[in-house]
């Protein structure tokens, strides 16, 4: 860290040299920054201003033909699904003619600049600049489940960071957004050069550049396909339909007002409800038994292993389901891909919504709210309140008096006090803590767990730490600590779950299901129309719905093959007398538990 340390140094802000340090970031990450981050690691705003523009002056990095991560870019043109965004600079034309025009190529320079960036920390393409305009793609080359989220991040991203640009004429910029979903043609179209390669053919950049003269400055307006896919995970403004040039029907637009209070990504994504829980029996049953033991005052943590989507989440509203009707408090953090160097992001959404923050809540108001929400745990409010002001970046003037602390020691405080307010809450009642998504915890959250764990053990907790394969919880063997991975479901199982998503009433037997998803090998009998169903002729009208079903059994018996896990019996006795952790109902039963016992511990 060493070399981040001296360029502190060398813009006189050295005493953030260790902040930095703690969460990982060094110069070659120092470009990705953005407000929010130097916000979220407790740097006050003038220095942010000055960072930014350090950061702004660095030479800019060499750039890479290839990566490993990144393909190489085909010459052939190929069908994806992307979201693409047009972002457009508001008034440049009328501020050209009062600048001079080095003074406007700065301004452009700089705002090319900024967008550029943000779009590469969120993976993005940058295919065109046009102007005063960008066109970027999400989706190509690199795909993500979450292309649209990312799109729409990075616009807000955008947004604030034109609004921080300066110019000569001492008036601020704003952008326009359009972001629109869908189906598209990209490559080499047999013209020269490289824009010709990345060249876009559909429907969907028109739509986000219509969309873009649809929006306010600095606003964002999104398409009916990227609403689809976005669920809950932003504020959205129905902005009805509107009649554009080039498309006949009328579109239906929104507005984005801001990212939402959702406490889970899994629940944000889902805006239709949930179905029943289907094949996780055993699963929820362990999880009731350790929810038994620890409400007993013997805190229990499981690691929840699965590969995404297979099911963690729903597991864990599953059991917060179950016991909805029982005395306890539940706390849910949820961490993000986005915030990785963010110090305790999950921890500061969970406080701020806890509090019930808004938008529009001056400082004095916010500070009320805290010292409502400390009182539920802590017995000294007025000795611990500066230390969580400071952490959500409440300005805090003359109510308390100011922290004489260095960096290190305000670090040290923080995460006592946090550690001080859970226990405090779980001594008023049971705690059921919900820790998603692991690993993309940052580093001093992953710190406050290990603390968490040494200092809970006899509390009555209940933590359920949700997290991909490629995450090695340090965790794991603990005492009390059990491990639940989850594995595919059986054949059985997804055919139940088939019959409830394309409404059946009935479990469908191995017997009724199509020839094809009892042969998963032989997919073409989906899609040549060699599967029908029983009594259908060539002239017979297609069933749609059977249709559906059978490819959603063809796929789901594809991936549901065999469930990896089983039941790892518990062949004796706690060595602290606990109970032994019940085997599976049925013989066969495919899961696997692995747990040891001895005191508890959670977060």
């Amino acid at each position: 860290m060493k070399g981040i340390a001296e360029w502190l140094a060398s813009i006189g802000l050295s005493e953030y040299a260790q902040r930095f340090a703690d969460n990982a970031i060094d110069l070659s990450v120092i470009r990705d920054l953005t407000e929010q981050d130097l916000k979220d690691l407790g740097v006050l705003l003038g220095h942010r201003r000055k960072i930014l523009r350090a950061i702004a002056e660095l030479p800019a990095a060499p750039a890479s033909t290839e990566t490993a991560t990144e393909p190489v870019a085909r010459d052939e043109a190929e069908r994806r699904h992307l979201t693409v965004m047009i972002c457009d600079l508001v008034g440049s034309t009328a501020l050209s003619a009062r600048l001079d025009p080095e003074d406007m190529r700065a301004v452009i320079d700089a705002y090319h600049a900024a967008c550029a960036r943000i779009t590469r920390t969120y993976d993005g393409f940058l295919a065109e600049f046009r102007g005063d305009g960008i066109l970027a793609y999400f989706g190509y080359p690199i795909a993500h489940e979450d292309d649209a989220e990312r799109t729409v991040r990075a616009g807000l991203d955008i947004i604030a960071a034109v609004a921080q640009l300066e110019t000569r004429a001492a008036e601020p910029l704003a952008v326009r957004i359009g972001i629109a979903s869908g189906v598209v043609v990209i490559g080499d179209f047999g013209g020269e050069g490289a824009l010709r390669k990345h060249a876009v053919v559909g429907e969907t950049p028109n739509l986000a550049a219509r969309l873009q003269a649809l929006a306010e400055p600095g606003t964002i307006v999104v398409a009916a396909s990227t609403r689809r896919l976005l669920g809950d995970l932003f504020r959205l403004r129905d902005l009805g339909r509107h009649e554009v040039k080039g498309i006949a029907e009328p579109v239906a637009a929104w507005a984005v007002e801001g990212v939402s209070a959702s406490e889970s990504r899994f629940e944000a994504v889902r805006v239709a409800g949930l179905t029943d829980l289907i094949g996780r029996e055993d699963e929820l049953d362990f999880l009731l038994e350790r929810r038994r033991l620890a409400w007993k005052g013997e805190g229990q943590i499981v690691l929840i292993s699965g590969e995404p989507g297979i099911g963690k989440s729903r597991l864990a509203a599953a059991l917060a389901e179950r016991i909805a009707g029982e005395p306890h408090t539940r706390l849910r953090y949820q961490c993000s891909p986005y915030h990785t160097n963010s110090a305790l992001r999950p921890f500061i959404a969970q406080l701020e919504r806890a509090a019930a923050f808004k938008a529009d809540d001056a400082p004095e108001q916010r500070l009320d709210k805290l010292e409502a929400l400390l009182a539920m745990g802590a017995s000294r409010v007025e000795a611990v309140a500066p230390l969580f002001a400071a952490l959500l970046s409440i300005p805090f003037g003359k109510r308390y008096a100011p922290l004489a602390l260095s960096p290190t020691q305000q670090r040290r405080r923080t995460l006592a006090a946090l550690l001080d307010q859970f226990e405090g809450l779980a001594r008023r009642q049971p705690i059921l803590l919900s820790f998603e998504d692991a690993q993309w915890a940052d580093a001093t959250s992953l710190e406050l767990l290990d603390l968490t764990v040494e200092r809970v053990r006899q509390l009555p907790v209940l933590a359920l730490f949700t997290f991909r394969p490629e995450f090695e919880p340090p965790w794991a063997g603990l005492p009390n600590v059990g491990t639940l991975t989850l594995g595919r479901l059986d054949r059985d199982d997804v055919e139940n779950m088939v019959a409830r998503v394309t409404g059946g009433r009935r479990r469908l037997s191995a017997r009724r299901a199509p020839a094809a998803a009892r042969h998963p090998g032989d997919a073409s009998r989906l899609f040549d129309g060699a599967a029908r169903p029983p009594g259908a002729g060539e002239g017979d009208r297609p069933n749609r719905r059977g249709d559906r079903a059978r490819v959603l059994l063809f796929f789901a018996a594809r991936v549901g093959r065999r469930r990896r896990e089983r039941i790892e019996a518990w062949t004796g006795p706690t060595r602290a007398g606990g109970a032994r952790v019940p085997p599976g109902r049925a013989a066969g039963r495919r899961l696997q538990l692995q747990t040891r016992a001895g005191a508890g511990c959670g977060l």
